[in-house]
Formats: structure tokens, sequence, C-alpha cells
């Protein structure tokens, strides 16, 4: 249905001289009305029609308005519709009482004032066209978004190419060149591409997670510590003048392992790691524990730094950086690709920032893929 088409209303009176009066009263071009004769009738083109509003007489034979009401409340599909009641009976307030419980939303009485019922009619028109409309902008939304996703992983893939053309030639010159001055450039020129690949990495798994409903895994038998220790020699390397502390728990005498895609949590530790030494203390560095629990393996990384708290609920969102990373360094998809790596270990990962406690992320992550 489009914003400009007409709305639906749907009228229900068992008298046929009742029905053309509604629809006098309800003759304009952007209302097209729905008539039933019986409470079945209702139903059958409730099946095949959005109505934005059901007007219902109370006083039918074989089904009254009540039923009627109470049906449409206990399907999906007619479940939100909003309903007045039609009635030419008292007002008891039994009745009345009765008629919201079923899920009225007002209550009209014979004889129908015609203004009454055209601002009430008119009223839930204009809501259902709101609604319609922000639908349709919801939709639009999502296209766009999902083109631009598509574009990304285009874009990130086609890349490439040129990327590792560069790269080899910065490797052929290398080997060549002897002068510390071209040697620094050469250097340079080295880790920009790098950087540069890693950006494609991340826009290449944020397109992933985004248009496959998640990155995909390939779970084998691990040792948490085999790929781990690596990640944390590189890092001690990468940062100097930071302190790294790494601290293994007992593990009832096994190893630490379990099946994963150990490629993909070296990602995870590279990236929770690295930012506790970007954005922790000097003087107190980085903390990581890892230790084994039955059938998980937990892992936490503490600095003595603080999250913001306007940024913490948003943490885990795509194209998020904190406050000290410099321009260049990256595009803030990184705890969002460690969340969808994490999700697809069937794991969990949670953050915990106070001023007084410092930042710890906690991740979880079974050993076994659950059957």
């Amino acid at each position: 249905m489009t914003a400009n088409a007409r709305v639906k209303v749907l009228l229900v009176d068992d008298v046929e001289e009742n029905l053309r009066v509604l629809e006098a009263l309800l003759d304009r071009d952007d209302i097209e009305p729905l008539r039933a004769i019986s409470g079945r009738e209702a139903l059958e083109l409730l099946l095949v029609h959005d109505v934005a509003l059901a007007l219902l007489d109370v006083q039918m034979p074989e089904m009254d308005g009540f039923e009627l009401a109470e049906l449409m409340r206990g399907t999906e599909r007619t479940r939100h519709v909003p309903i007045i009641f039609l009635t030419a009976g008292t007002r008891e307030h039994s009745r009345m009482f009765r008629g919201y419980d079923v899920g009225a939303v007002d209550f009209l009485f014979k004889p129908i004032d015609a203004a009454m019922l055209r601002h009430k009619v008119n009223v839930f028109v204009q809501l259902h066209k709101q609604q319609v409309e922000r639908d349709q902008l919801a939709a639009e939304l999502r296209e766009m978004l999902r083109l631009n996703e598509m574009f990304v992983a285009a874009v990130s893939h086609d890349l490439r190419s040129p990327l590792g053309t560069v790269l080899t030639g910065v490797h052929l010159l290398e080997s060549d060149v002897t002068d510390p001055g071209p040697r620094r450039i050469l250097a340079r020129m080295r880790s920009g591409v790098d950087r540069m690949k890693g950006m494609l990495d991340q826009l290449n798994d944020l397109a992933r997670a985004r248009l496959g409903g998640g990155i995909v895994v390939e779970r084998s038998p691990a040792s948490f510590r085999s790929f781990a220790d690596k990640v944390f020699e590189d890092l001690r390397v990468a940062h100097p003048d930071r302190t790294l502390a790494v601290k293994y728990g007992d593990d009832g005498g096994a190893p630490l392992a379990g099946k994963w895609d150990a490629q993909r949590l070296s990602q995870v530790v590279a990236n929770l790691v690295g930012n506790a030494l970007i954005y922790g203390t000097q003087e107190q560095g980085a903390e990581v524990r890892v230790w084994g629990e039955g059938s998980k393996v937990i892992v936490e990384v503490h600095n003595g730094g603080v999250i913001p708290e306007a940024l913490r609920p948003h943490i885990f969102d795509p194209f998020r950086r904190g406050a000290q990373r410099q321009a260049g360094d990256g595009l803030g998809l990184g705890l969002y690709i460690v969340r969808q790596i994490v999700i697809a270990h069937d794991g969990t990962i949670d953050v915990n920032s106070t001023p007084e406690a410092g930042t710890t992320f906690r991740v979880e992550l079974p050993r076994e893929s659950p059957a």
C-alpha cells in the first residue's frame, strides 16, 4: 500500500440500511469502505484486506460485535486494528467494560452523531497514513543501506588487487635500495599499505556481517595460548612504551583448548588488547587474564582508562571511535567486528567501565558449538 492509496475502513452491521448510512457519512476520496453484513463476512474481508479501522455493530445475530472483536484480537493480522463499537443499546457500564476488555478504543451510540463519527474516523485514518509513510521510509532506508553495503563489499574487494601491486613494488624496491633515507620512505609506504589493507579487511567484514547475517567462522581444534601468544608478542613490539601483563589461569590441568576459528579469534585478541594499550594509562598498561570454566574459556582484558559514559551504550556499534584515536588509525569498526566474531562462536562479550575500576572487556567462548 502506498501513502496516497485509499485507506480501508471496515463497516459491520446486520442491517443494510445502517451500512448505507455509514457509507454516506464516510463518503470521501481517501476512504474505501468495506461492507460486511455479518461477523463471518467481516472475518473473510479481514483475511485479504489491511484496514485502518473497524466500525462494529454490537447487536448482531450468530456472532455479535464483542465476539467478532475477540476473534480479531486473537489473530496476529488483525490484533492491532482499532475498533469502534456502534450500539443502539443503553449506556450500561458492564457492556462498555466488556467492549473495552475485548479491545475497543471507543463507543458510539445510535442514532450516530455524524460530526462525531467523522472526527473519530479521521483521527485513525490520519494515524494510519502516517504509519504507512513511516513504514515506506524505513523500507527505503533499509534498501539504501543494503545497496551501500553491497557497494562497500565490491569496492573493498576490488581495491585489494592494486594494493597488492603496490605492496609487491615496495618489496622489490626494498631489496635494491640501500640508502637509509629512501629505505625509511619505503618503510612508511609499507606501513601505509598495511594500514589500508586492515581497513579493507574491516570493510569486507562489515559487509559480510550485514549482508550475510553475520561473520562466518571455520572451526577446528585449537589451543587458545598457541595463537594468542603470537598476538601478544606483536603487540609488545608495536607498543614498546606500554606494559602488557598476561596471566593464564588453571584449567584443571588441561590446555585452554576448544573448536574455534583461530585466525578470527586472533582478531578479537589483537583488537581488544590493542585498544587497551592505546586507551589505557601509560603507567598501568594492559592486563589480560585467560582461564577455563567447564565448557567455556573466559578472557578478560583490563586497563586503567575509562570509556566516556555517552559512548558506552554504543561501544559495539560500527564507526565508533574513541576520543584518543588518531586520524587514520582506523574506521571505528574494530569492536563491532569483535562482537560479530564472538557471536559467530556462540559466545558473549560485555564491558564494564568506571573511573574507580577502569575498563574491563569480558569474553566468554564455548569450547564447542552447541548442537
